[in-house]
Formats: structure tokens, sequence, C-alpha cells
């Protein structure tokens, strides 16, 4: 089964609630837990355990030789995201725009636009016991998460059998990022806080998910500050409430430290305990 982990902002506790839940899980079973918030990963802080392998991940992206140009013109035209553009006598390529659809390189005439490696990230494969934590990075100046998502997921899916619990916790808002990393999802768990910001991007989380049709459950972070907006809401709308993870001190504090909380606070523990009993 895959479970993904998001929300409709960031800070809500995503990455609170996919760690503790994929260590509690991994006490009795096997699981694997994904870091698709390639841009900022940050699940690896709470997660201990040893390094497997690390491999760089690329994206094609096509070099002009100007010897064997014609300028025709034709990949520009065909270039939607105006990645390759002709100035005069010139062909210029922006690898940050680029998309990688071989557009460009397949219709050349003269195959003067050859699609070469560029490196976008770098994913490592972290075990121990019964937990697996994948981890994608991507390199600094890259624009595109996307790519990295992707091959993140196929590693994901070539590496481990259908049997094996798989939870993605994903980036956060509601843009290509986050419906490349549910897409394939069994089921997603949004997660927000009872506040009119939580309310606000919980709305445009549910709608993306509609479009996606996919199962969700709510998981209200933080809870006891602000109002009850959001349980109205997920009521009118028949989202279940998976757990109400309480606004506390304490929480902050292990969560601080990069210490896992359903060890040292059972009511933690109990709110996972319904979760696991509604998705499992």
């Amino acid at each position: 089964m895959k479970i993904a982990i998001a929300s409709g902002k960031g800070g809500t506790g995503k990455t609170t609630l996919a760690t503790n839940l994929a260590s509690y899980l991994a006490e009795k079973e096997e699981v694997v837990l994904t870091d698709l918030d390639v841009e900022e990963p940050n699940s690896g802080l709470f997660i201990n355990a040893d390094l497997v392998k690390k491999e760089d991940k690329f994206k094609m992206i096509p070099e002009w030789i100007e010897d064997k140009c014609t300028l025709c013109g034709i990949c520009q035209k065909v270039c939607n995201f105006h990645a390759v553009i002709q100035l005069g006598t010139q062909i210029l390529v922006f690898p940050e725009l680029c998309h990688s659809c071989y557009a460009c390189s397949e219709l050349c005439p003269t195959d003067a636009l050859p699609m070469i490696p560029q490196k976008m990230g770098e994913l490592s494969h972290y075990h121990r016991n019964k937990l697996t934590f994948i981890e994608s990075r991507l390199e600094i100046g890259q624009e595109q998460a996307v790519p990295l998502i992707s091959q993140t997921l196929d590693y994901v899916d070539r590496h481990f059998p259908n049997e094996i619990i798989k939870l993605y916790d994903a980036p956060p808002g509601t843009s290509c990022p986050v419906i490349e990393a549910t897409k394939d999802a069994d089921f997603v768990i949004l997660v927000t806080e009872p506040t009119p910001f939580g309310l606000h991007d919980l709305k445009l989380a549910v709608e993306t998910m509609k479009e996606l049709k996919k199962e969700t459950g709510v998981v209200v972070n933080r809870f006891g500050i602000g109002n009850d907006d959001v349980l109205r809401y997920c009521k009118e709308e028949n989202i279940p409430i998976l757990a109400k993870i309480p606004n506390s001190r304490k929480i902050a504090e292990l969560y601080s430290s990069g210490e896992l909380i359903y060890r040292k606070l059972p009511e933690v523990k109990q709110q996972l305990d319904g979760i696991i009993e509604h998705i499992l």
C-alpha cells in the first residue's frame, strides 16, 4: 500500500507524522519511508539508519553542436517551454527550463541537439531493522523538482515489492511536485492545523486530491489552538478525521531535539493507532 502524507501549506507537521508513523509501523512490519520533499528534505533528521547506497540522479538536456546546425529553427518551434531559442546564428539552450521531452533533439534533421546527462540531485538509501528510508535531494540551482521525484518513485517501485507499506513524505502545497508525489498513492493523509490559514490551504489540498480521485483523511496537528472550523469543514465534506495531535510544548521540545515523539508520549501513540486502524 502506498500512503502519501501531504498538506496545503508548509509547517503543518507532515514530516513529524511521516517519521513517527513509519517508525511505529516498522516495529512490527517492513516499511519504506520516502522523503519526496526534494527541495528541502528533513525526514532524515529523525531517522537513525545505516547508509546502504548513494547515487547521483540525472536529467537529459540538449547540447547544441554548431558545426552540424543549419539554423532551420525547428527546435525553437517545437519547444513548448522556451528552453531552446534561436538568436541570429546562435542556438541557446536554457537547462533550467528544459523538461527533457526530447522533441528538439528527435526532430532536429541534422542531429545538432544530442541529449546529454546533467546532474540534478542525489538519492540516498538507508536501512535499519524493518525500516527502509529513501531520501532525494535536489542540487542547488536546479529549479525542477518533478524529474527527481519521478526517478525516486521509480527507484522505490523497482526495489521494493507491493506487499511492503510505502509512506511518502510529500512536498507542501498543491503544485506540480505534489501532483507527482501523490498521483500513484492508494491513500492520502492531509495534515492541517486548526487555524484560518490551515483551513484555507486544506481546502486547496482537498480540491486537488478530488481532481486526482484520491481517497483522503485528515490529521489535525496542534489540536487545541485556533477554532473548530477545520472539524466542521471535514464533517461537511465527509472527510474522516484520522487523528488529533495535541498542541504541546513537550512535542515541540522533542521535535526540536530530533526525537520521535510517539516513544515518549502515549497520547501520540494512541493517535497513530487510530490512523493505522483506518488506513490498514
